[in-house]
């Protein structure tokens, strides 16, 4: 039989507050491209992430991956480092990198794949709010 190749996904939830701020524009130009985002005090957002892996279906487990090493690498990387945090003053990633959805999971992206096997890592998903969803597959 042909290998076959499966996706699994796991959903986490954590909340964390940050400021639109970019160390290389003025302050003009921050409140013209942030908004009300670039507020001095900072805001909070719910963040859902979801994390794909792909793989090939292990033909004696059945699995891609098991779901609880999946879970552990979340907390590692998600939770820990990044649940009831202020993301520009807590986490040392973005002192100089803009806290933007986008850069978020680009980080989680990044560290992920230094805990998850080789090749398995596929997307990360974030739904900023239940309207703003990034997608980040590594390119």
């Amino acid at each position: 039989m042909a290998e076959r190749f499966g996706y699994i996904s796991r959903v986490q939830s954590f909340s964390a507050c940050h400021r639109l701020h970019s160390i290389h524009l003025s302050d003009e130009e921050n409140r013209s491209v942030y908004g009300k985002c670039n507020n001095p005090n900072g805001h909070g957002h719910n963040y859902k992430v979801e994390v794909t892996v792909r793989a090939k279906i292990d033909p004696l487990t059945g699995m891609v991956m098991n779901l609880t090493d999946l879970k552990r690498c979340i907390e590692e990387v998600i939770m820990d480092p990044l649940d009831h945090k202020n993301l520009d003053r807590d986490v040392p990633y973005f002192a100089k990198v803009v806290s933007t959805t986008e850069n978020v999971a680009v980080y989680i992206w990044d560290h992920m794949v230094k805990v998850l096997p080789p090749n398995v890592l596929y997307e990360i998903k974030i739904h900023e709010t239940d309207k703003n969803i990034v997608m980040y597959r590594g390119e």
